[in-house]
């Protein structure tokens, strides 16, 4: 029998460890840090991709705390196509359910976005509510709450999303 047990996402040192890979906007080192953001982003969804999930609790760990910066969270943002958004949707729902206090806000707007383009507007709404109760003042719960509740058309965010993230990438990428 092993002895080995499963992390409990919820103790202090998960939370720590996301703490760890939290951006500050004055780095010096703020471009680099984007950069992992932006690459982990990447090499989780090649993970839930190949297997549908991740084992990965470092990597998983380093998106909550990246996602803590805008330029990452908008890569993340438009890191999903047509095809993937399920995939994307299971990976952010899975970082929504371990994210400690103070990093939900992120992951719950990233999940409300797909939701909403998968023309799930109640679990768009759901998603938004879990971003607002996290942080009333997140900047894209906002947006969202303005797209949302104007009845945008879901071809005209996609669209919108899609045309940011070359430009997120390249600021990113430079």
């Amino acid at each position: 029998m092993s002895t080995a047990t499963a992390v409990d996402f919820r103790d202090e040192d998960f939370a720590q460890s996301v703490l760890s890979f939290r951006v500050d906007s004055d780095s010096q080192t703020l471009n680099a840090l984007q950069q992992d953001g932006a690459t982990a982003i990447v090499d989780l969804a090649g993970e839930y991709e190949a297997m549908g999930c991740s084992v990965n609790t470092l990597l998983k760990a380093r998106v909550l705390g990246r996602l803590s910066d805008i330029q990452v969270r908008d890569f993340a943002l438009g890191s999903h196509n047509e095809k993937s958004m399920g995939t994307y949707l299971a990976m952010w729902s899975e970082l929504l359910s371990i994210a400690p206090s103070g990093f939900i806000a992120p992951v719950a707007s990233l999940c409300a976005a797909i939701a909403y383009e998968s023309a799930d507007k109640e679990g768009a709404a759901q998603y938004l509510r879990r971003a607002i109760a996290d942080d009333a003042r997140y900047s894209l719960a906002t947006l969202l709450q303005r797209v949302f509740a104007s009845g945008w058309p879901i071809n005209a965010f996609a669209a919108m999303r899609a045309d940011l993230h070359p430009k997120v990438c390249a600021l990113i990428f430079i």
